[in-house]
């Protein structure tokens, strides 16, 4: 994976630099308004959720739209019809221009010829920045949220990672003067010392309701640091292995020192958990980091520390997740182009460090290596270390996902409720995850068993 990613890259500065000549001198010349010139009074559309990324780009529109004269239109859609909305407006020929690409739709929507490779645009010197730099973005990034079979079709916007955000007072009164280095030490050795029922404090809360939470941010997130993963080399479950079956009980063993109704937990109950002094810890995305460390949103104050999330057997592989941005195969010639030059802004180096100012996430590394942006936010190193390695695939990001998730979150609300036991649930989604992988194809060779 990481070869033809480079590859890429290095195809697309040799072709940036032949049609532009020297990149120093071409950047010099090159301005986002002259490019944008021909497109001014295009609209353009896309997709925001209500969450702090995209609220933070929307604080910079307007210098975009006064630099190009291009008006962006967005709706703000709640995360679970994002998808659905998109899909419904792509199949239909709509007026979205870009796609806000989860990562575990890219295989999707590259499939369906709903997006366009970057390739069609970076052979465009006209209206492709010099200054681009693919290889200035995280390369685990680029390659999860943006890339499938060996092309770029999106480039990251909005990205997270799992990380650790702890009461470091809670942690202090119970003798602790640092995070849990391990999930074992956290259960072992801080849980039972951070817990206590009666005052209705509790040592970690995981969100798990049931959708896409309990898919990606709960059932996942207890396979892959235990050695286990969903799917093996052939594509067949791997669930019941002795690895995923470890990481599946300890979250049930975990349980006992969650709140009751954890289960329910969605990403807002789970970080209010934390920030009103309920919970000590939880394993949540960076993008959260903001609301934690708000007055108006968090008693923690200067209480407040993040860490990478605890490592397993298997070493520290956290929670991967976030978004890219994409053009529309549908939208007008004209209207690919202006959709092209905001992307290249919403996701550039220019504008990093006032999008991170603004409560944003960037993928791109320079702006986390300036010593007053690591001094200010807690969450950037971390975050860093978290994504010098990872797991693209955390989720699969082929097509059939989306039929899963709903398999996977259906089966694992019930292991933990109780209800079915990790072996039993393993053996059921398993068996109707075949089902859907069988159909589509993965199993007689008419699919690549990419993921």
């Amino acid at each position: 994976m990481r070869k033809w990613l480079l590859a890429t890259l290095s195809a697309f500065a040799i072709t940036a630099g032949a049609a532009v000549g020297d990149p120093t001198l071409a950047r010099a010349e090159w301005a986002l308004g002259k490019a944008a010139a021909p497109y001014k009074g295009t609209e353009i559309n896309i997709i925001f959720l209500d969450r702090p990324g995209y609220r933070a780009i929307i604080k910079l529109l307007p210098e975009f739209e006064k630099k190009t004269g291009i008006k962006v239109n967005y709706e703000i859609v709640p995360y679970e019809n994002s998808r659905e909305k998109q899909v419904l407006n792509f199949s239909s020929k709509g007026d979205l221009t870009m796609a806000l690409v989860d990562l575990v739709w890219i295989g999707e929507f590259a499939e369906n010829g709903w997006i366009v490779p970057i390739e069609k645009f970076t052979s465009d010197a006209s209206i492709t920045d010099p200054g681009l730099n693919l290889k200035g973005f995280f390369p685990l990034l680029l390659d999860a949220f943006g890339s499938w079979g060996g092309k770029v079709y999106g480039l990251p916007f909005d990205n997270y990672s799992g990380l650790l955000f702890y009461n470091k007072c809670m942690l202090k009164d119970a003798g602790f003067d640092k995070p849990p280095a391990t999930w074992e030490e956290l259960y072992t050795t801080y849980a039972p010392k951070l817990t206590n029922p009666e005052k209705k404090q509790y040592a970690f809360a995981l969100q798990s309701l049931r959708g896409e939470t309990q898919s990606a941010d709960s059932f996942m997130r207890v396979l892959w640091p235990f050695g286990g993963s969903l799917l093996d080399k052939t594509f067949h479950s791997n669930l019941m292995s002795k690895e995923s079956q470890t990481g599946l009980k300890f979250r049930q063993d975990l349980m006992k020192y969650m709140p009751p109704g954890v289960v329910s937990y969605d990403h807002v109950e789970a970080v209010n958990a934390l920030a009103q002094g309920q919970v000590a810890m939880i394993t949540e995305w960076s993008a959260f980091y903001g609301t934690l460390t708000d007055p108006k949103t968090s008693k923690l104050g200067d209480c407040l520390a993040v860490a990478p999330e605890p490592a397993g057997p298997a070493g520290r592989l956290p929670a991967l997740g976030g978004f890219s941005l994409a053009v529309a195969s549908q939208a007008s010639p004209q209207q690919q182009k202006a959709s092209w030059l905001f992307i290249q802004w919403a996701t550039s180096e220019d504008i990093a460090r006032a999008y991170v100012e603004a409560g944003g996430v960037s993928g791109r590394s320079s702006v986390y290596e300036q010593p007053d942006i690591k001094a200010k936010y807690k969450f950037v190193e971390p975050m860093v270390a978290s994504w010098q390695k990872g797991v693209p695939e955390f989720r699969p990001r082929f097509p059939a996902w989306a039929a899963i998730s709903e398999i996977v979150a259906e089966v694992g609300s019930k292991m933990m409720l109780g209800e079915v036991s990790t072996e039993d649930g393993a053996k059921q989604i398993g068996a109707r995850m075949e089902n859907i992988l069988k159909k589509e194809g993965y199993y007689d060779g008419k699919k690549a068993l990419r993921q």
